[in-house]
């Protein structure tokens, strides 16, 4: 590699995977599962085969003549809602491989499927910009500092373990788009470079994920397809979420002592640069914490209380959490005083920071609409279930791991990637002599392994919160995601042992 040798940017690596998908439509052989969805309003199943649809009465035994482990209340209490893949029905249908105009497209459609998350991003930006505009979140930066001197690896304790639990328990993932603005400059004026707070956020949502107890988009919608109660396998996912926090809280502990100690082994060529999330002034001298910023403080942390409230308890999504974040903000412009003007030059300041972070999110969902339009990913499943169908339990389940880890990279969505495979790969699971909670945690823990790294996920924005290259994160995760694969694989086993 040339001295001169800049690796590509976010936007060009997912376009570089756009082109990649589209190139595989022409390769790779076009086919369907039936999928069968539930009428509510009627009470039937409808079963969608070759652009034609039939019902069928919503019951037990026609679960159970379409070899669907799925139990009927499942379908009633809307705990599945997306299409289900219909074991033993895939057939090849017509290829629709996906040209130059698909490539075009991809994009802007992927922009319009995540105008949701795009916006939260937007909002989260002018809302960090009329806060940052008080000069309170300077003042509390260095005032924490100070306090933190010599202590600072409690943060990457207390921070990893926090977003972790969040991971665990009801999937927080995208909500962690939020607390870079937060943390990016605490850490800064901790001393480390800025791969240390990518790392504690990004890698504790990840680790909490792969360990998901009761997380609902992930580990009770892929028990439920499987057709087990999610409190079956809870010990697997117990260790790995307690093994797995640990070993990743040593890990990033020890790179940022290494840094902190010496600032040229950062593997940032510019650890001091600043990042979109990091505000002006971090790194000034100690001020005084008056009363008005004390109270922006408080309304400031609160926020973010509430959305965490908000997502655990009331079942918010993206539409609140926006709302929430744009309800802070004119508080917080009113407290300050600053006027419209000034709000609203402070506010698209903010946004403007983030604009950036918003357009990856949005092209990345390309990738999922060409496999999609091009009809291969249900042609990747077939292959993949044939592909372990009659191996020993011993070698089934690292396999079935590794095959969910490699169709993370097609299906970024933990929901959707459940619903897709679980029946398919469930009924494997008398076949290859395990129960279905291992399948269910096999998916996990792949799925999990992937989200470290898959640039169809969430790492390219939130590198891009910190500016961060992702050959970057590449080369800093590698060890540990070779280290958790192989704590992975034995809990599995050992889950066959016990």
């Amino acid at each position: 590699m040339t001295a001169s040798f800049r690796f590509p940017t976010p936007y060009t690596v997912i376009i570089i995977v756009i082109m990649l998908s589209a190139l595989a439509t022409w390769l790779i052989p076009a086919g369907r599962y039936d999928a069968l969805v539930y009428d509510e309003a009627q009470q039937e199943f409808v079963i969608s085969r070759e652009g034609e649809e039939r019902r069928v009465a919503a019951t037990e035994a026609a679960l159970d003549s379409l070899q669907i482990p799925v139990t009927l209340d499942k379908f009633a209490e809307g705990k599945i809602k997306k299409p289900i893949s219909v074991p033993g029905t895939y057939k090849p249908v017509a290829a629709s491989p996906q040209g130059v105009w698909a490539v075009i497209f991809a994009p802007i459609r992927g922009m319009y499927e995540a105008i949701d998350i795009i916006l939260f991003v937007l909002i989260i930006g002018g809302f960090m910009g009329v806060f940052n505009r008080s000069g309170a979140f300077d003042a509390a930066i260095a005032s924490l500092a100070q306090r933190l001197r010599g202590r600072e690896s409690l943060l990457i304790v207390l921070v990893t373990t926090l977003i972790a639990l969040g991971g665990t328990t009801f999937g927080l993932a995208e909500e962690t788009l939020a607390f870079y603005p937060l943390l990016v400059p605490v850490f800064m004026a901790a001393g480390y470079d800025r791969l240390v707070p990518v790392a504690v956020i990004y890698i504790g949502s990840s680790i909490g994920n792969m360990g998901a107890i009761v997380n609902p988009f992930s580990t009770i919608v892929a028990s439920d397809a499987a057709g087990v109660a999610w409190t079956t396998g809870l010990y697997s996912r117990l260790a790995m979420l307690l093994l797995g926090t640990a070993l990743c809280i040593f890990y990033i502990i020890r790179y940022a002592r290494r840094i902190k100690a010496n600032p040229a082994r950062s593997l940032l060529l510019d650890p001091a640069a600043e990042s979109p999330a990091e505000t002006p002034g971090t790194h000034a001298a100690p001020q005084r914490i008056g009363g008005l910023h004390t109270l922006l403080l408080v309304l400031f942390a609160l926020t973010f209380v509430v959305m965490i409230i908000g997502v655990s308890f009331l079942h918010w999504w993206f539409e609140e959490m926006t709302a929430l974040f744009l309800v802070a903000a004119v508080l917080i412009g009113l407290l300050q005083r600053i006027g419209e003007h000034n709000f609203i030059e402070a506010f698209l300041t903010g946004a403007r920071d983030l604009l950036g972070v918003s357009l990856i999110i949005g092209i990345a969902r390309g990738v999922t609409i060409v496999l999609n339009e091009g009809q291969i990913s249900d042609t990747l499943l077939f292959y993949a279930a044939n592909g372990v169908e009659g191996m020993s339990s011993f070698f089934f389940l690292p396999a079935l791991m590794l095959i969910f880890f490699l169709l993370t990279l097609f299906i970024s969505s933990s929901s959707g990637l459940a619903v897709v495979t679980m029946p398919i790969m469930g009924s494997l699971a008398p076949i290859a002599g395990v129960g279905a909670e291992e399948i269910v945690n096999a998916y996990l823990f792949g799925f999990g392994l992937m989200t470290f790294i898959t640039p169809t996920g969430l790492i390219l924005p939130s590198l891009a919160m910190v500016s961060v290259n992702y050959n970057v994160w590449l080369k800093f995760i590698w060890p540990l995601l070779v280290v958790l694969a192989v704590v992975a694989i034995g809990i599995l086993w050992a889950g066959l042992a016990f």
